[in-house]
């Protein structure tokens, strides 16, 4: 019986998705790149709109790709990013990564951006994508580490943002500090130390349009996402409040000193061979 995971924070309203929509598989999972090659089946699990996804399609090409996500709407828009791209090689489905519907060793690789950080029990999500993943395969993942954002100039408002931003994942369920985690819960979950490969990555945003774009889609987030409504529902902040945040967001962007880094926990699991 699925288990229900978290509450996803940020939903998927257009400011999420349009951070999304920016990811590929170069700028999100280039340490897992090395490791696929034509041919292979791999899982993509969280899925969003797609665009890693058909990336790793194009990769394993003569291969299949399985991508999953919980939210059924944003699996529609993630099929049509792989028609744009004319791919055959990709299904879709609506799945929990707690309970993923696939047999014991389907996939050479399972992979997971942004993921582990959203749901109740990532110890149980990365057992499960180990069971999908054949002997000797590899299972994926990345996530950021919220409390080691690194922004200047200094900003109480990014600040009462990163608090408060805390508060809301914790009490949904989450955390936001998974990038830290992942090595410790991969061993957890049964991975021994020496199969476990912990490294980490950064997005960095400075120059003036990666700032108007990351400053404008928080502050957007701060007002309109999933997010604001959470916080506003659980009494974690009030209306003031966040559109203060916004406003934070805007003045940080509009800055030209400022800059920010945006670090992330990967790890790379290689499967038990028999």
């Amino acid at each position: 019986m699925t288990e229900e995971t978290a509450t996803y924070t940020h939903g998927h309203h257009e400011s999420v998705l349009r951070s999304h929509r920016w990811r590929t598989a170069e700028n999100s999972a280039a340490y897992l790149l090395p490791h696929l090659e034509p041919g292979h089946r791999v899982l993509d699990v969280g899925c969003g709109p797609g665009t890693i996804t058909a990336d790793l399609a194009g990769i394993v090409a003569g291969g299949r790709v399985a991508a999953v996500d919980r939210a059924e709407s944003i699996l529609d828009q993630a099929a049509a990013v792989a028609a744009e791209r004319g791919l055959d090689n990709v299904a879709f489905a609506e799945a929990d990564v707690h309970d993923l519907p696939y047999g014991d060793g389907a996939f050479d690789a399972v992979h997971a951006h942004q993921v582990l950080q959203h749901v109740s029990d990532p110890v149980r999500a990365l057992r499960e994508m180990r069971r999908v993943t054949r002997p000797g395969g590899v299972v994926a993942a990345r996530d950021s580490d919220y409390a080691a954002f690194l922004w200047y100039p200094e900003s109480p408002g990014l600040t009462d943002w990163l608090d408060l931003y805390g508060r809301v994942a914790r009490a949904n369920g989450g955390e936001p500090d998974a990038g830290r985690r992942l090595k410790s819960w991969a061993l957890r979950a049964g991975f021994p130390e020496p199969a476990v490969e912990a490294t980490s990555a950064t997005w960095t945003f400075s120059v003036p349009e990666d700032r108007a774009w990351w400053g404008g889609l928080w502050a957007d987030r701060a007002l309109h996402s999933d997010f604001a409504t959470r916080a506003l529902e659980q009494g974690h902040a009030t209306r003031g409040e966040l559109e203060a945040i916004a406003a934070a967001w805007r003045e940080w962007a509009a800055d030209p000193e400022a800059c920010i880094v945006i670090p992330h926990g990967q790890i790379l699991c290689r499967a038990a061979l028999p």
